[in-house]
């Protein structure tokens, strides 16, 4: 897995005051019952056992096993004033399987 910042993003995060025990974190916000839709954002959160810790620039963003397995491959973080941090592409799922007993 690779994660890369856009100059504005690392700007911001080497910017921010960073509490020594709350980190960025790369965090999924998924809705849904039959389709899924997943969003991604950069919090700041305490450290968890089994997060994967991904360096960029001397920024440390960790990421839980839960919200990698729906990461790219590649994914990127960019910041704007408008929008704070964009992480990665969200998307929807509405697949739905529906089993019939005949």
């Amino acid at each position: 897995m690779v994660i890369t910042l856009t100059e504005a993003a690392l700007d911001k995060l080497k910017a921010a005051d960073i509490k020594e025990d709350h980190y960025p974190r790369i965090d999924a916000d998924i809705a849904g019952g039959c389709g899924v839709s997943v969003k991604f954002k950069l919090i700041f959160d305490e450290l968890r056992r089994n997060d994967s810790i991904i360096e960029y620039d001397g920024i440390q963003i960790r990421i839980d096993r839960f919200t990698k397995r729906y990461l790219d491959e590649e994914t990127q973080i960019d910041y704007n004033v408008e929008q704070g941090f964009l992480v990665g592409e969200s998307f929807a799922s509405s697949a739905c399987a529906i089993e019939l007993d005949s």
